[in-house]
Parts: structure tokens; sequence; C-alpha cells
């Protein structure tokens, strides 16, 4: 059979679609706000026989592109060595652990076999961050975890649904090591229904199209798209290209560690070795192969956002596993921060060594951190427990024609911050400020975007903080000349008293009582170009907006601003000086 064009394009819009429908289903039946307000979620349809990507959500996760292929590849090799129960129709196994595939524990996976004349024909997977998964800390962000049992409860892959019946015993023990139980119920469901409506929308297409229409475009699909990024890779240069991008510490060492990349291109394929990165770390800060992984996707991905989702966009690029580094986390590292944050170093080094290859396809660094804040306490008012969960968006950086995005979500992912007047309601906190943090971006010919600036006070009650984020030694760097971008910023405020975190962006267990505040400020992205080739009028308007004081533009762009205009004699003088 040969496909026509049109019935092709039919058919990837439908995958793509039934996709998109499932993220919205999971997002609109959750109960926690950072699934259904921030959407930290994804979803996906994967082969019966690999677990390889067929399609993906477009507002899902893009960090779980990579991770989820894995996590399913895994479950359908368990069941075939007998490790895992044989599915039967409307079953639904559940997975978190970051060594089958996955990232940090809060990241929970469940895969549901689709059925078709009594075969499998493909997998439905999804994922959702859950608030909490018990550990030593709310939030299950240890800053300072030296094992995973220290991190939470972990899952291998069971039944949680069977037959379409949700396992009692399997749900009792879940909610007996979590924090906020009576919540997972309705994130639980929200997360299985997702399933339902992606199968329910899949059979309508198999019963549209048939069967064998389906998988071949399915194969074709897969085809075109290693064909199109094997086009981008072939039009770069040959050659090797170097970048390093560093994590602030683990939690545990107060010292970096060093991502170090060499990317080498020749012909239409890209190889990615990182010999030479740190070794695995005490602390939370490893990252599992699948996570590593993804982040290399993600960020070609951000390169090349014109090649169709699937499998077949990978092929062309080879990711040496860097054995013996923290970027191959293996039982029992604590792997806490890799996927919110050293998968973001990792998608930085990507971006380092690329803009050398394609400086006008390629961004400077972004903010690169998920800015990871979770608060945990009991609220006297309403007699309960909560944790709250706060990401937040950071400054992207600037590039061949533009300046960058402010306040954009982090790199791995499409999740917004919740909205405040949403985590108001939920919890006893109030936002004093919430705004653009002012000359975050780093100078450039293009400036990067400014990173967010915040401040909750905690009203009643008692609680901890905890905090796992990064880009708090060195801001996001620049590219091509363009300079780096502000560092991140935690003040814990108790009594008055400001207090720093000793690893600048990670710390757990911080006790707070009502009255107390938390200020953040999230990373600006870095520059593009040299800071003094910056169109003058550019920078005047910058000053006008309150980005940058007269100061900062005499002193970042050599800019001179007098009576509310350029002195262009003396920016020419300074400039040149």
């Amino acid at each position: 059979m040969t496909l026509d064009a049109i019935t092709l394009s039919v058919i990837q819009a439908a995958l793509q679609q039934t996709c998109d429908e499932m993220d919205l289903t999971f997002s609109r039946a959750a109960f926690s706000p950072v699934i259904a307000e921030a959407n930290d979620r994804s979803d996906g349809i994967y082969s019966a026989v690999d677990g390889s990507l067929i399609a993906q959500g477009s507002q899902g996760l893009p960090v779980f592109v990579g991770v989820m292929q894995h996590s399913t590849k895994t479950i359908i090799e368990m069941i075939a060595d007998g490790r895992v129960l044989p599915p039967e129709p409307g079953d639904i196994y559940i997975v978190n652990d970051p060594y089958l595939g996955g990232t940090h524990l809060m990241d929970v996976r469940f895969a549901m076999p689709v059925w078709r004349a009594g075969k499998i024909f493909c997998w439905l997977s999804n994922t959702g961050h859950w608030p909490d998964i018990g550990g030593a800390v709310p939030g299950g962000f240890s800053a300072s975890a030296t094992a995973v049992e220290q991190e939470g409860l972990r899952l291998p892959p069971v039944k949680l649904f069977k037959k379409g019946v949700m396992d009692p015993e399997i749900y009792a023990i879940i909610c007996s090591n979590i924090r906020v139980a009576d919540q997972r119920i309705g994130d639980i469901r929200a997360q299985a229904a997702a399933l339902h409506v992606g199968q329910d929308r899949l059979l309508q297409i198999l019963d549209r199209y048939g069967d064998e229409t389906v998988v071949e475009a399915i194969a074709e699909l897969r085809r075109r798209a290693a064909e199109q990024m094997r086009a981008h890779i072939a039009a770069l240069p040959d050659g090797t290209y170097l970048s390093k991008a560093f994590v602030d510490s683990d939690g545990v060492v107060d010292a970096p560690l060093t991502i170090a990349l060499s990317a080498e291109k020749a012909g239409d394929s890209l190889t990615f070795d990182f010999t030479g990165s740190s070794k695995p770390c005490a602390g939370p800060m490893n990252s599992v192969l699948a996570t590593t992984l993804s982040a290399v996707y993600l960020a070609m991905r951000h390169i090349f956002p014109d090649v169709p989702i699937s499998a077949g966009a990978f092929e062309p690029l080879v990711v040496r596993r860097p054995e013996g580094t923290f970027l191959d986390a293996r039982y029992p590292r604590p792997v806490s921060g890799c996927a919110a944050e050293v998968s973001q170093r990792i998608a930085e080094a990507v971006f380092a060594a690329m803009v050398q290859a394609a400086p006008d396809k390629v961004t400077a660094a972004p903010a690169g951190s998920s800015g990871n804040f979770a608060l945990g306490g009991n609220d006297p008012a309403r007699g309960r427990d909560y944790v709250m969960y706060q990401i937040s968006g950071g400054g992207y950086g600037g590039n061949s024609g533009h300046d960058g995005l402010s306040n954009g979500c982090s790199t791995i992912g499409i999740s917004k911050s919740p909205p405040v007047e949403i985590m108001e309601q939920a919890y006893p906190v109030l936002y004093r400020r919430y705004a653009l943090r002012e000359a975050s971006g780093g100078a450039g010919r293009q400036r990067g975007g400014f990173g967010l600036a915040y401040e909750i006070e905690l009203l009643r009650g008692e609680a901890r903080a905890s905090f796992v984020m990064d880009h708090g030694r060195v801001g996001p760097q620049g590219a091509l000349g363009g300079k780096d971008g502000a560092v991140n910023t935690v003040t814990v405020f108790r009594d008055g008293r400001p207090h720093v975190p000793p690893h600048l962006s990670k710390e757990q267990d911080i006790p707070l009582k009502a009255g107390d505040r938390v200020l953040v400020g999230t990373p600006g992205g870095g520059g593009y170009g040299d800071p003094f080739l910056r169109d003058p009028e550019l920078v005047l308007r910058d000053v006008e907006l309150g980005y940058y004081s007269r100061e900062q533009a005499a002193e970042m762009f050599g800019v001179v601003i007098r009576d509310g205009g350029v002195d262009a004699a003396e920016t020419d003088r300074l400039r040149r000086r």
C-alpha cells in the first residue's frame, strides 16, 4: 500500500490531536495545582514492539520525550522476561523508578496497552508530577539526600488498575507513604482518564482508516522525521564542537559539577560524548541515563523545531553512554535534581556547542532552572496538612535576530507557574511581590530575557521550605561575545533576618513560622553577540522601561543616556575606549 500525502498528513494530525486531548484531560481533571494549573505532565503514544515514540502531546513537557519511551521499553522487556505480570485489557501499570527509564521519583508514569483484535496495537503512557512522594522532606526535593530511599517511595512497574479496576491494596501502599494522600485519588483518576480518552480517540482513527493504513503511516512518519533531521545536520559544517556547563553543587559537597561535551558532526549524524564530566556525586544532582538522553533530544528539538516529533527524529543523534559520570546514575545514587535541573545543564552544554556550528539557529543559554521550591506544613485555619510546589520561569537567551524571552518556562518544559491567585487560595501564603527581575538579562547585541522576582510570606502555622534550584554560582552562558545572565538568588527572612543557603540554590528543611518570607530571583538569559554592537536606541528603550538603569546602560552596553536621549558622541567615545 502507498499512502497519499493527504491521508498521511491527516493521520499525523489525528495522532497529535489524540495526545493533545490526553494532555487536556489530565490537566482539567487533576486536583494538584502543579498539574491542573502548571501543566507539569505529558502524554504520548508508543510502539508495542520496542516502546519507541510515535507521537506526543504538543502541550506536554519536552523532557519526557525521551524518558517515556525508555520506561515503556523497560516495561515491555520486563513483561517479556517474566519480571512483570503480563497485561490484560483494562490494565494500567504505574512506575516511578528512576533507574527504569525515568526521572525523579515525583514524576509518576502510567502505561496502558491498547488492544486490537486480541493483540497489543500500541502503548499509551503519561507522566504527572505528583506534589509529594514521601521521603525526607515535603515535596520530594531533598537537597542533601545521599541515597534514593531518602527521596521517597520508589515503585517498579506494577498494575495499579487491573481489568479497569484500581487495586485497593497498591493504592493503600502508595497513600501510606506520601503526604496529603487524600489529594492523590484525584490525580490518579485524572491520569487514568487521560489514557482512556487517548484509547477512545486512537480506536476511532483505526476504525476510520484501518489498522494496516495507520501502521504504514506511523512507519512513514518515523522515516520522514529521521530524513528531515539528517538533512538539517548535513547542512552544518563538519567538525568537533566543545563546550562545558556547570551545576552549582550536588547539595552535599559545596563544589561545582562539570558537564563536558564534545559534539562531533560528520555527514548527516551528530555524536555527543560527555567523557570528562564529573564523577557520580554524593547528593541528588545525579542524572539517570534516560534523562540524559532526553536532555540531548529536547535540546536538538529547540534547534530544529520543525522536525516532526517521533523516534525517527532521534535516529541521527548518537549519545555515547557517559559511564562513570554523574550523567549515568546507577542505584542507589539520589536523583531528585536530575530532571528539573541537571537535564537543563546538559541542554545548555548542547546549545553552547551547537551555537558554534549554527549561530543563526541556536540561542545563548536560557535560565535553565525550574526553580523548585517546596513548602510543606499545617494550615491551622483549615485543620489540614499541605504541600505546596512552586516552579518558576526565567529569561531565555538572545539569538541572532531577537532578544531573549522574559519569564519563559524552563528549557525542559512547557509548564508555567501556577497563578498567584490559585496558590493563595490553596495554601496559607501571600505573594508580596511577583515581577520581572530587572537587569537580569545578559548584555549582548541581542540581550537575554529577564528572570522573575517573587516574594512569598507564610501567613499562618509552621512550615518547612526546601529548594533545589541551580545557576546560583554562575549565570546562564552568553554566546559569541554576549555576557552571562544574572545568577539565581534565594533569601529566606526568618524573624526579619536574612538567610542565604550555603549552597546558594539548594537547601532543605528550613523552618518557617507566620510572618517569615522567601525571596527568589530567577536567572536571566545569556546575551548574544558583542553588547557594544547593540543599537543604542534599543538600550534607551530598555532604560525607559526600567529594565536597566542609566549606569547599567553605560557599563553593560557602552551607551550614555542624558536628558532623556542617547548622547551619541559620548556613546561613541565610551565604546571606542
